[in-house]
């Protein structure tokens, strides 16, 4: 017969223990401390192989993705998932490496295209001028443009058939931020940036800078570095005018985590998965 001390009541810390241990781990951003459930609730029966699905969406090689399972580095729906053998559905469940979303949906893509100048940002235009089906007809149907450039700016336009992704990028209440160079008649007033900051009442509006840079100052004309996370149309152009400096030449290159770098005008690149995990995690997804 076990001695009393030998056994092992309700509430004490030894069985308190063992029922811990029986715990997944979650991550907390999913779930609060006290949050209890014995049920792992990831597991699809007729799912994928975990370490298939990462390596299969470019995470790293299947070896390699097994470890990072291992180490508790990856989680589904919030839950940390360390079995190797783990069965998941891709096209529905959400995977994060490292706290940051992997796009494992077979049929999503995620582009970004230099747009040219004269180029109209619809995939479709009853003037027959040309427009962005011309670039990317051939990728994948039912592509979203995330947001728009006017007929004169070049520069880079993001691409996806991620519709809640597209939806999120383009809405004010994220704030994900835009980059633009602009040619402007020289030279450049002290105050342009301080005043561009502090905001420029247009008719629809008062608009802000969030940042504002000279690039470059030659002769009579500069370059200039203007961050925004507004959306309005032609808002750029507008704002400067306003300020007293007409536009002559517009760029946008960057937008959030995504940058033009040396993409050439009418080329089209598929995004890295480390841009599209940014992307993910600048609206909270």
């Amino acid at each position: 017969m076990p001695r009393r001390d030998d056994v092992q009541t309700i509430g004490s810390p030894q069985r308190d223990r063992v029922k811990a241990a029986r715990q997944p781990l979650r991550d907390r951003d999913f779930y609060s401390d006290d949050y209890t459930d014995e049920r792992d609730t990831t597991e699809v029966p007729n799912g994928v192989r975990l370490q298939k699905v990462l390596a299969q969406a470019g995470v790293a090689s299947r070896r390699a993705c097994e470890e990072m399972i291992g180490d508790g580095r990856v989680t589904v729906n919030g839950q940390v998932v360390r079995r190797f053998g783990a069965k998941v559905d891709p096209a529905t469940q959400v995977i994060h490496v490292d706290g940051k979303r992997i796009p494992t949906a077979p049929d999503l893509v995620y582009y970004a295209l230099n747009k040219p100048i004269g180029v109209v940002s619809t995939m479709s235009d009853p003037q027959g001028r040309p427009c962005l089906a011309d670039y990317v007809e051939e990728l994948a149907p039912r592509l979203f443009h995330v947001g728009r450039l006017d007929t004169e700016t070049e520069g880079l336009l993001l691409l996806t058939n991620d519709g809640e992704l597209a939806n999120r990028l383009t809405h004010p209440s994220y704030g994900v931020q835009k980059k633009y160079w602009a040619k402007v008649p020289g030279p450049i007033p002290r105050d342009l940036g301080r005043r561009l900051k502090q905001g420029i009442e247009l008719e629809d509006g008062l608009v802000k800078a969030d940042s504002f840079a000279i690039v470059q100052e030659h002769g009579q004309q500069a370059l200039i570095e203007i961050v925004l996370h507004e959306g309005r149309k032609h808002v750029v152009r507008r704002m400067l005018e306003e300020a007293g400096h007409r536009v002559i030449d517009l760029a946008r290159i960057e937008f959030g985590p995504v940058k033009l770098g040396r993409t050439k005008a009418g080329t089209v690149r598929a995004l890295t998965l480390k841009e599209v995990g940014e992307l993910y995690a600048a609206v909270k997804l």
